[in-house]
């Protein structure tokens, strides 16, 4: 696990309120268990939502609330202590010590023929390097988990996915390695009075059948302003997806919602790279945003790391999709055989049903490095969440080497920009795909371009025979903006060719 792994949760996480059977707390050893259903943590949810929150209050010694990353590193899981370890079933799941930033406790029960277990602490589940281990009578508890399975190989049992940290939690398919991260929720992002993190207080694993290709994972959710139940259906494999089922229950109103988050990290690319002194020609986990609009529309915004914060909002209705999207899979285009950025998955967001009016919002954090997650995106509703009410939202998640918003029309694989002369910008986009390929080269083929300042001069298209696709190239004249947004696209005649390429230029 990576440094950037742990450092996404170290902003503080919110409380667990005492739910009488499911509270957090120690329990006879002979427990047998307390019924349980699909509609359990609903209730325990709608419940919660009706008292006031409360700060959390399991206290953590020093000695593991003080650890250094490294030290906190050193505390490993013995696998050999893995839930169903000796049952040979398709998934086994391991545990994360309490220690540096992850200071909370979670709950975390096992489900098995309708009744729920709490899965039992003890010091000697870990080895801990050497941070002096707790007393062996000590009942810490958990700070998250991860599952396994085998996605790789026949006889191992990968890691798959981990919940760890607030509402963060991430998954990767086969071949993949683990980079961005999903959250249940966000509230107050980029908010002047600071976001509110919301965190999955207590997990319900349900134990799966000898045959199972998917376990189901029930959370509880908890912050000042809402308490939530979630229900994810996890199917690991080519593509590892995440059917997700969210009733929220909001104890005030709230303006600023994100559903469906992902977290993702842009530190530099060939086109973005200013002030960079690195060896790798790009550094990012995700190159792109891409969003399927309602109406059937196409986008692509390939991301930056800017000067300043930048919040861009693509008003939708009822959208298809989005999501942050690592386009190029090609090693010689990071050099790290590390950190292996082409290795990292794409997470595509698909609401299911009704998702009414709203848009979907990136932001776009300055970053110094590439340890810290700065890029943002969710969809936030229209119409602001009311207290006392219950809200029932529906989507898949797909972790996945698969560009999920690809059809028949050319993708925009490259953007480069560069200084051209009287303070203008030179873009050059290059799109590949069938609908250009197939097209002979006089084709009478256009670029339609746009800014929502300054002037577009000298649009050009023409194929390039290097990579099989066609090359846009275009001025903007900024005048004296400091921010214009930019989109342009392959057309002919009347026929759009390729998706919508979006970007927003701010000054270097």
């Amino acid at each position: 696990m990576q440094r950037r792994e742990f450092l996404v949760g170290s902003i503080g996480l919110a409380a667990w309120a005492g739910l009488g059977a499911w509270a957090a707390e120690k329990r006879p050893e002979t427990d047998e268990g307390t019924p349980f259903d699909g509609s359990t943590v609903r209730q325990l949810a709608r419940q919660l939502s009706q008292s006031p929150y409360k700060g959390p209050n399991d206290p953590l010694p020093d000695e593991l609330k003080k650890l250094s990353y490294d030290a906190y590193r050193a505390i490993r899981f013995r696998p050999q202590n893995a839930l169903w370890r000796e049952a040979d079933l398709p998934f086994q799941v391991q545990f994360f010590h309490r220690g540096f930033i992850f200071t909370d406790r979670v709950a975390i029960y096992e489900v098995d023929q309708g009744r729920a277990r709490p899965v039992r602490y003890s010091p000697s589940q870990f080895s801990f390097g050497e941070t002096t281990p707790p007393k062996p009578d000590a009942d810490l508890g958990y700070a998250g988990f991860r599952l396994h399975a085998k996605i790789n190989r026949p006889d191992y049992y990968d890691e798959v996915a981990v919940f760890l940290g607030a509402s963060y939690f991430r998954a990767v398919a086969k071949g993949q390695v683990f980079g961005l991260s999903a959250r249940g929720l966000s509230i107050g992002t980029g908010n002047s009075k600071g976001e509110e993190f919301p965190a999955f207080r207590s997990f319900w694993i349900e134990r799966p059948s000898a045959q199972a290709r998917s376990i189901v994972v029930y959370a509880l959710l908890d912050s000042a302003s809402t308490a939530a139940a979630y229900r994810f259906t996890i199917r690991p494999g080519d593509e590892t997806v995440m059917d997700t089922e969210v009733a929220l229950y909001p104890r005030a109103k709230i303006d600023q919602a994100g559903l469906g988050t992902l977290t993702s990290m842009f530190f530099f690319d060939a086109q973005d790279r200013a002030g960079i002194d690195d060896f790798r020609p790009a550094v990012h986990d995700s190159s792109g945003l891409a969003i399927h609009t309602g109406s059937g529309e196409r986008l692509w915004r390939p991301l930056s790391n800017p000067r300043d914060l930048q919040v861009s909002g693509f008003a939708d209705a009822n959208v298809r999709g989005f999501g942050l999207v690592q386009r190029n899979r090609d090693f010689r285009v990071y050099q790290d055989l590390e950190a292996r950025y082409e290795q990292r998955p794409n997470a595509w967001v698909e609401p299911i049903g009704d998702w009414g009016e709203g848009e979907v919002q990136l932001y776009e954090i300055p970053a110094h490095n590439e340890y810290n997650d700065n890029i943002v995106v969710f969809w936030h509703p229209k119409e602001p969440f009311q207290a006392k009410r219950e809200y029932i939202y529906t989507y898949r998640l797909h972790w996945t080497n698969r560009d999920p918003n690809v059809d028949d029309r050319a993708t925009f694989a490259r953007t480069r920009q560069g200084a051209g002369h009287d303070g203008r910008r030179l873009f050059v986009l290059e799109a590949v795909g069938e609908a250009l390929k197939k097209l002979p080269p006089d084709a009478e083929v256009r670029g339609d371009v746009g800014a929502s300042a300054g002037k577009i001069l000298h649009v050009v298209t023409q194929p390039n025979p290097h990579t099989g696709g066609w090359r846009l190239s275009f001025f903007l004249d900024p005048e004296k903006a400091t921010a214009v947004d930019l989109h342009a696209r392959f057309v002919r005649g009347q026929e759009a060719l390729s998706e919508t390429w979006i970007f927003r230029w701010t000054p270097p």
